[in-house]
Formats: structure tokens, C-alpha cells, sequence
């Protein structure tokens, strides 16, 4: 994996930039989560470009020597393969600071994150397979891609499953009076079901893994280039689909996700962003705070999956998401890594456990085991919360995560071929779904945290941020300034998002005639509007500083005068 990102540039000058960027796939995108499927055409270049080094070695020695010089120079201005590149040992320090023993992370949530290793790994013969058999990238080849994905789900899944027991077994310790010591430990009944859901998991896992390794073996030569994965169960016939009222003018692209392979899409997704909430509650749970970091943390990797999505709605036909994405990881496992350092010094990690053979380690293992029973025993007494995801049995959870991709992949897969602009090239819209979607994710923990002071309220208490009362508080003034302040928004709105859009294709949008511009010209506004959402504190501050003067000026102008 680490070869398929170095050497993402053995192409071409001429082909660096389609070769390079033109298919995202998985790789090590979502190390943790997200989507990550924007990475495998670099070892889909690797290989197939090696391949045919090997040959011409046999043939000219001094053009492979120039190739190669000349492949390495291009890999410099590769930003995308820099980033990729880069985001391997930030990932390596994630796992390492992660699993650090007095974390407690659930291990199946630990042997979640490292199976994603298995999914890097798949990635590579997928790659090298839809490129020198089929001669399309993998995102265009729907029978690999799925199966490749399909272990990412996999990962995703043992790790939501790993944190859900987890808050599961010390809600009941709390409910039957025992201690969060106890729940986080694990007493011996816990410790023998974990363990043996542990063990199922990992035959499971493996056995999805050796059955990826036969269908790269024997899908070859059984199917075709869009073979749909799984059969395309759940796929409408061709002419069910030609036939849907609003599909008249777009027919279904050939290298269209099936719904199989959509549905593994957005359960990767989802399952990530139920992992960031289910890491949240866990530092409730424990009263360990740095747990939140790792929720922030994970957001520019939840990002990247969005990329990898977005990708796919418009046919894999905008080629700046690569380095997009690839930045994104770099980000996201950059921050992880950050974040698990910053647990594991919480639980008592110091620099004497990087050596395997220190003989301090026992006298610190003492220590840390009693800091770590100090800040358990003080948070047994708040270990039940309000009621989240974790509360819920596990079937019915991923049964609503089951319905819910469905109905996404058949709106998304039919349903867009009612409109124009997957159909083109759309770059501020795709930037809009880009922003806005991480941006109403992180919404719920922005609101959460107390990050900025405002004050005490009437009962001394500190308060959270400004609110409606703050504004009400100068009457009919703060009405009408919060009101001015919202318009002064949507004003500025229209032609911000007017001047995007020409800067990116060159014209004015006709808003009126043409359909395309008026939904790239919305897609900015929902942008700039969930942008806008995160700043209502701003929004109120600046209504509260504006309703002196509209005091002054507006509503009181006649008795002042």
C-alpha cells in the first residue's frame, strides 16, 4: 500500500492528471471511517505502470531508467499522491496510541480500526485487476468495488458494535447498582461474552476477507466489466428504469453504483458517524473528557467519505475531489492520532512504554491502574446518560441503518436521473454537499461544548452561549435587529453565490432558464446557510450590538426626536 502511494506518478506527463486523480477508490481514506475510496487508482497506476516497466526492461534498460527518473520528479508536484503518502504513519500512530492497555477501548472497536488494514490491503488486486483486465479503474469496475468496500462496512461495523456493548454493559452495571469500575473492566460474565463476540467477529471478518480473495481470483473470468456487485439484487431492470417518468432524458450511466454497492456506500457513512456519538457518550460514560477530541478528530475523515459519495452522485466525473480527499485523510488521520495521543497520556501513558523491555513498566502499570481507578470510581455515579444510540438493542439499531441506506441508494441511484447536474461538470455544488454535510454532523458537538464564555445567568451558573432571551431583553429592538441581521444574510447570499459560480465556469447564473445554475446557485446558499448555523452565537452577538442603534434610529426615532 505504502509503494501504491509512492509511486502514484509512474504515468506520463502527458497523463499525469487524468491518471493520477481521475478514479477515487478505497484505500486508506477512511482509515477509521468515512468512505475511503479515492486512493486505489494509485496502486492501480503502480501496478499496472510496473507491469509494463517489467516488460520493456527486457527490451530498453535506458527508457525504464528514464521513466522512472522522470516518474519520481512528477510525484513532486502530485499533491494528491503527497497526501496519500503522507497519511500512513499518522494512522500507525493512531492504532498504537489507541490501543495503549489502560484506554480500555473496547476490542472490538480496536480490532475494528486494525482490520481496516485488511480493507487497505484488498484494495491493491482490486485495483490492479479492474485496471489490466478490464482496463477501467475501480470505481468503474461495480463488482470489484463492492467487494472491496464491503470490508470497510465490515470495519465500520465491529467498531460502532465494540463502543454500543461497551456503553451497553455499564448502563446495566450503573441500573443494577454496580460501579463503572466494574462495567469498564469487565466483570467475568462480561469479559467471557465479549470475548466470545470478539472471537465470531474475527471468523466473520477473516471469512469476509478469504471470500474477497476468491472473488478476485475467480471473478475474472465469470464477469464483466459493469457486472453489478452482488448480482444487482435490488437493481430495477434497464427498462423499468428507462421507463420511470422523470428518467426520460438520462438514462442510467453504465458506470452508475449499483444498489448493493451504494448501500455499503452510505452504511459506511452512517456506521462512522454513529462511531463519532457513541465515542462522545463514551467519555460521559467514563468522565474521561479527551475522549470527546477523538469525535472531533474523526471529522475530517467522516469528510472524506463524503468525497468519496459525491464522487459517485456525479458518475465519478470531478477529478479535484482526489486531492480533496486525500488532504482530508491526511487531516483526519493526522488529528486521530492526536487525539488517542492525548487519551493514552490521560490514562497514564508516558515515553518508558515505547520500550517493550523497560523494567519501570511494572511500577507504572501500578500507577496508572490506580489513576485509572480514581477517575473511573468518580465517574460511577454518572455513568447512566441521557438516552443516545448506545441505549438501543443492537438489531433494531442497525435494522433503522439497514432501512435507511436502502431508501438513500434508490433516491440517489433513480432518483437523479430526474435531474441535470450529475450529469456535468459542477464544481460548487459538489463543494456545497462537501462542506455542508460534515458541517451539520459536527453541529450536535459544536452545541455541546463550551467553548467560548457568555457570562453567568440569574442562577450564577456559567452560560453556554448567547440565546433568543439575550436578544429579547431589548424588546421590540432586539426583534427588529435579529430580523435585519437575517436579512442582511440572505442579501449577501445571492450574489456571493453568484460570483462562485462564475468564477468557476466562466458566466453569470440564469437563475431563470437554466436549471443547472439554479441548483448549483442553491447548493452555495445551503452551504453558506449551515455555515451560518455554526455561527449563531455571531448571528446573536451582532443582533445584540445592532440593537442599541436600532433603539435609537428605529423604534424610538420619534420620542427621541
Amino acid at each position: 500500500f505504502l509503494c501504491g502511494d509512492v509511486v502514484t506518478a509512474f504515468t506520463s506527463p502527458t497523463n499525469l492528471v487524468s491518471t493520477t486523480t481521475t478514479t477515487p477508490s478505497s484505500s486508506m481514506t477512511m482509515m477509521i471511517g468515512g468512505e475511503g475510496e479515492l486512493l486505489v487508482n494509485t496502486a492501480t497506476n503502480f501496478v499496472s505502470d510496473a507491469m509494463t516497466m517489467t516488460t520493456n526492461t527486457i527490451t530498453n534498460t535506458e527508457d525504464i531508467s528514464s521513466s522512472l527518473v522522470l516518474s519520481f520528479a512528477d510525484q513532486g508536484q502530485n499533491l494528491a499522491g503527497i497526501f496519500f503518502q503522507s497519511s500512513l504513519l499518522p494512522y500507525l500512530a493512531y492504532l498504537y496510541f489507541i490501543g495503549f492497555r489502560e484506554n480500555k477501548i473496547p476490542a472490538l472497536s480496536n480490532f475494528g480500526l486494525q482490520f481496516i488494514l485488511f480493507f487497505v490491503v484488498s484494495t491493491i488486486p482490486s485495483g490492479i485487476i479492474s485496471k489490466s483486465t478490464y482496463g477501467v479503474t475501480l470505481a468503474n469496475c461495480d463488482w470489484l468495488h463492492g467487494s472491496a468496500e464491503f470490508l470497510l462496512t465490515v470495519a465500520n461495523v465491529m467498531l460502532v458494535l465494540g463502543f454500543k456493548e461497551q456503553a451497553t454493559s455499564m448502563a446495566t452495571a450503573s441500573v443494577g447498582g454496580g460501579s463503572a469500575t466494574a462495567a469498564i473492566g469487565g466483570n467475568d460474565d462480561d469479559s467471557a461474552t465479549n470475548s466470545n463476540s470478539l472471537t465470531i467477529s474475527r471468523v466473520l471478518a477473516f471469512g469476509s476477507f478469504a471470500i474477497f480473495v476468491a472473488t478476485c481470483v475467480l471473478g475474472p473470468s465469470m464477469f464483466e466489466t459493469h457486472t453489478p456487485f452482488m448480482a444487482g439484487v435490488g437493481d430495477l431492470p434497464a427498462a423499468t428504469s428507462a421507463a420511470l417518468p422523470w428518467a426520460s432524458q438520462h438514462p442510467d450511466p453504465e458506470n452508475a453504483l449499483s444498489i448493493p454497492t451504494w448501500i455499503i456506500h452510505y452504511s459506511s457513512v452512517i456506521e462512522f458517524i454513529i462511531a463519532m456519538r457513541l465515542v462522545w457518550e463514551y467519555a460521559k460514560r467514563t468522565g474521561n473528557e479527551t475522549w470527546k477530541g477523538l469525535t472531533w478528530g474523526m471529522l475530517p475523515l467522516h469528510a472524506s467519505g463524503v468525497c468519496a459519495c459525491t464522487y459517485h452522485l456525479f458518475y465519478n466525473n470531478m477529478q479535484f475531489i482526489v486531492t480533496m480527499q486525500a488532504g482530508l485523510t491526511a487531516l483526519g488521520n493526522l488529528t486521530c492520532a492526536i487525539a488517542a495521543y492525548r487519551i493514552a497520556v490521560s490514562n497514564g501513558w508516558t515515553f518508558g512504554d515505547l520500550n517493550p523491555f523497560n523494567k519501570d513498566n511494572e511500577s507504572e502499570d501500578n500507577d496508572s491502574t490506580k489513576r485509572m481507578t480514581a477517575v473511573k470510581t468518580s465517574s460511577s455515579a454518572a455513568v447512566v446518560v441521557e438516552q443516545d444510540s448506545s441505549s438501543e438493542n443492537s438489531l433494531v439499531l442497525f435494522g433503522k441503518i439497514t432501512a435507511t441506506t436502502i431508501v438513500l441508494s434508490y433516491l440517489t441511484k433513480y432518483g437523479e436521473l430526474g435531474v441535470d447536474f450529475p450529469f456535468s461538470v459542477n464544481p460548487p455544488l459538489a463543494l456545497g454537499i462537501i462542506v455542508a454535510v460534515p458541517l451539520l454532523t459536527a453541529f450536535p458537538y459544536l452545541q455541546e461544548s463550551n467553548f467560548l464564555s457568555f457570562g453567568k445567568d440569574e442562577d450564577g451558573e456559567e452560560k453556554k452561549g448567547l440565546s433568543m432571551a439575550d436578544v429579547k431583553k431589548f424588546g421590540a429592538a432586539g426583534i427588529l435587529a435579529y430580523v435585519l441581521t437575517e436579512l442582511a444574510f440572505w442579501a449577501v447570499a445571492f450574489p456571493v453565490a453568484s460570483t462562485a459560480l462564475y468564477q468557476t465556469s466562466g458566466h453569470w447564473p440564469d437563475v431563470i432558464n437554466d436549471a443547472t445554475d439554479r441548483t448549483t446557485v442553491l447548493g452555495f446558499i445551503f452551504a453558506g446557510a449551515n455555515v451560518a448555523r455554526l455561527l449563531v452565537p455571531v448571528r446573536l452577538g451582532a443582533a445584540l450590538a445592532l440593537a442599541p442603534w436600532v433603539d435609537e434610529n428605529i423604534t424610538n426615532r420619534e420620542n427621541n426626536e
